[in-house]
């Protein structure tokens, strides 16, 4: 309960913003996202019901189902964000632009980062996620295969409810909206985690220490063709720093096996130079 109430104003903050995008750029335009509350503002448009009303309605199946799958703290998060954005939603705003493309960029983005913002403080605004837990787990599809299935029947629709061109600015709302939650669930941080495969790994982790100011670690390994143990150099670094750890590496074993991944986010502490290990 206190993880609840303390994530409260993200929950409100992050609806606000989700709802004001749909008020202000996109249903004024007829431009959709996937998941509910593209279905909710086609609903809206044939039935000239309240749009929030929709949103709200649609959502609560979805809150039933996950009680069980994923728990209470969740639901609540997630019934209580649906709450906020559904309510937000009755009261109607003039749009901001009836210029499509600018309600679909600017539209796309501020609803990423509403959605972003409630995803990370525990809840969701859309109940065609959780359905997608569900079934992926039942039928062996990615959550995400399932969540493009689904918006893939949306988006067609949208073109029959208000026309093709409305349906292709929507695809690039779902898009945009998909990068800009990516950027607020992972993060600023630009940085890489690399595993260096090498026969002279304190010899890499040492160059490394000196001349990259940050701290590695030795992992015990063995080979699967030859079954000699082996070194793995673990270290975090900066994107900027790739190359010169490349160098480093490559100065001292050619035929060293470097493996880079970015990492999206960072926490601990970051030992200098004077540390071995962390």
């Amino acid at each position: 309960m206190k993880r609840f109430l303390k994530s409260l104003p993200f929950l409100t903050i992050g609806a606000v913003i989700a709802a004001a995008s749909i008020e202000l750029f996109l249903a004024p335009n007829n431009i959709i996202d996937g998941g509910i509350v593209g279905i909710s503002i086609m609903a809206s448009y044939l039935s000239k019901i309240q749009l929030g009303i929709f949103t709200f309605v649609l959502n609560l199946p979805f809150l039933l189902l996950a009680w069980k799958k994923l728990g209470k703290r969740f639901v609540l998060s997630t019934l209580y964000s649906v709450g906020i954005m559904s309510t937000v939603l009755m009261f109607h705003f003039n749009p901001i632009t009836t210029e499509p493309l600018l309600a679909t960029v600017f539209g796309g983005a501020i609803l990423g980062l509403g959605v972003g913002v409630v995803l990370r403080a525990g809840g969701s605004l859309d109940g065609t996620e959780i359905l997608s837990i569900t079934v992926s787990k039942k039928l062996g599809f990615s959550v995400g295969q399932i969540i493009m299935s689904i918006n893939v029947f949306i988006f067609i629709a949208a073109g029959f409810v208000f026309n093709p061109e409305k349906a292709m600015l929507s695809i690039l709302t779902y898009f945009l909206a998909s990068k800009v939650i990516d950027m607020v669930l992972e993060g600023f941080d630009d940085s890489k985690s690399v595993q260096i495969i090498t026969d002279y790994a304190y010899e890499i982790g040492n160059s490394i220490i000196k001349n990259l100011d940050t701290s590695v670690t030795y992992i015990d390994a063995m080979g699967g063709y030859t079954h000699t143990p082996k070194k793995i150099v673990f270290c975090v670094i900066a994107r900027l720093e790739i190359n010169k750890l490349k160098d480093i590496v490559k100065n001292i074993d050619s035929n060293a096996f470097i493996s880079i991944e970015n990492v999206h986010e960072v926490e601990g502490k970051r030992f200098k130079k004077s540390s071995k290990t962390f």
